[in-house]
């Protein structure tokens, strides 16, 4: 992911901000237990010096030393952990705090990006802090069918408005099970005010939890950012766009909005296409039906979303609409 001297130094100083932080919170914890039962802090110590002393021994190679000092060492920690226990902590309680116990804090595994650092990345590339503020109310512990009607029903599928959306709910909690195992793709149509950007930002909360690397676009930015890396070079813009085919999931929302022409049909087609050649999956939400899809766009798209995507219909009432006038 290109990120300019600026933007790297950046998210590093977030890392190192990060790890004063909890490091802080650990000495609170420290001072805390130490003050209930002294023997903690000589427990501390002791594991401390021989830890020392059995690298020295390492390095002179003096293997049953080791044995003997690791054994020690194990059985500082069982004792510290009981008296924890007995005090009323978790065992872990001292042990160091990672935000990213994955990477513990530093950004890399094995010289490679953390998942950790890929998001943060995206989030200051994409400036989508908006968008985690959003997910922080519009996700799966918030989603209510309250608004699904069991008496509106699709004559083609005789499914009520309720039972469709639990379904669509559990076709995405599948998607989000099964996201490292299996690839997949997601479309949600129907009218304005049916859900859909709601469950997208659902599985968006949901694998951006899970450490997975997530970009959200309406069709209108998306395109901004084709039409900037291809006619203006935008510095920002050519960032943007590779991390628009590389991350875990793409999310496209309200498909149909932007102004169809050759150039969005083609690009969209591009993002599509190679996305799906990756195996990295995409999620479209639009307002239109498959039919004004097949109009609106080329065949070659069409054929791409029909044939490797799951399409998932949402219809009912106007949840917005019912919400203000509640």
């Amino acid at each position: 992911m290109p990120l300019s001297n600026a933007q790297y130094d950046a998210i590093i100083r977030g890392y190192h901000a990060r790890q004063l932080k909890n490091q802080h919170l650990l000495e609170e914890r420290k001072k805390e237990v130490y003050a209930q039962d002294s023997r903690l802090a000589g427990i501390d110590a002791e594991i401390s010096a021989t830890s020392v002393s059995c690298a020295r021994q390492l390095l002179d190679g003096a293997d049953d030393a080791i044995t003997s000092l690791k054994k020690r060492i194990h059985e500082l920690h069982a004792e510290k952990e009981a008296i924890l226990t007995r005090l009323g902590y978790k065992p872990d309680y001292l042990l160091p705090i990672y935000t990213c116990p994955d990477c513990k804090d530093t950004g890399y595994i094995n010289n490679k990006r953390c998942h950790c650092f890929v998001q943060a990345a995206i989030d200051l590339v994409y400036t989508q802090s908006n968008i985690k503020e959003i997910l922080s109310r519009e996700n799966f512990s918030t989603f209510s069918y309250e608004y699904y009607s069991d008496e509106i029903t699709n004559p083609a599928t005789g499914l009520s408005s309720l039972q469709t959306a639990k379904d669509a709910v559990a076709t995405c909690k599948k998607f989000i099970a099964d996201f490292d195992d299996t690839f997949e793709n997601l479309c949600f149509y129907g009218e304005s005010g049916v859900g859909k950007t709601f469950l997208s930002n659902c599985v968006a909360k949901e694998l951006l939890d899970s450490g997975h690397s997530v970009i959200y676009f309406t069709a209108f930015q998306l395109f901004d950012i084709f039409e900037k890396n291809t006619f203006d070079k935008d510095s920002d813009a050519i960032a943007a766009h590779q991390n628009i085919f590389d991350c875990d999931l793409l999310i496209i929302d309200d498909l149909g909005t932007e102004l169809a022409n050759s150039f969005t049909i083609s690009q969209l087609f591009l993002c599509i296409n190679e996305r799906i050649l990756h195996k990295k999956s995409t999620l479209i939400s639009t307002n239109l039906s498959m039919g004004d899809l097949a109009a609106t766009y080329s065949e070659r798209i069409c054929s791409r979303i029909f044939n490797s995507y799951t399409l998932i219909k949402l219809f009912g009432d106007d949840i917005r609409l019912k919400k203000k006038l509640r």
